[in-house]
């Protein structure tokens, strides 16, 4: 397994999570219970956390493939929900 932890500045934070686990738990096994969300895709988890002044995005892969390409799922979605700040700066970095 391989992971990547990425902390994004924003007041909205818990309204985004809210957005992207709503948004996943059509097709994929969601948690969510504030301040936390966590998504169980095929071969990664995200797992969200959101204060008052960021949204903590923990990614955990198969491999570094899966992690690359999931990495670009949260950004692209995170950046569809938060379209007012989009793009937001996810600085992805090794965990």
């Amino acid at each position: 397994m391989t992971k990547a932890i990425a902390t994004v500045p924003t007041e909205n934070g818990w309204k985004y999570l809210q957005q992207l686990c709503k948004h996943w738990a059509h097709k994929l096994d969601v948690e969510l219970e504030e301040p936390r969300g966590i998504v169980k895709f095929l071969e990664a988890t995200a797992v969200m956390t959101a204060d008052a002044g960021a949204l903590t995005v923990e990614l955990e892969a198969v491999s570094a493939e899966v992690l690359e390409r999931m990495k670009g799922v949260v950004s692209s979605h995170l950046d569809r929900f938060a379209f007012r700040e989009a793009p937001l700066p996810l600085d992805w970095k090794a965990a």
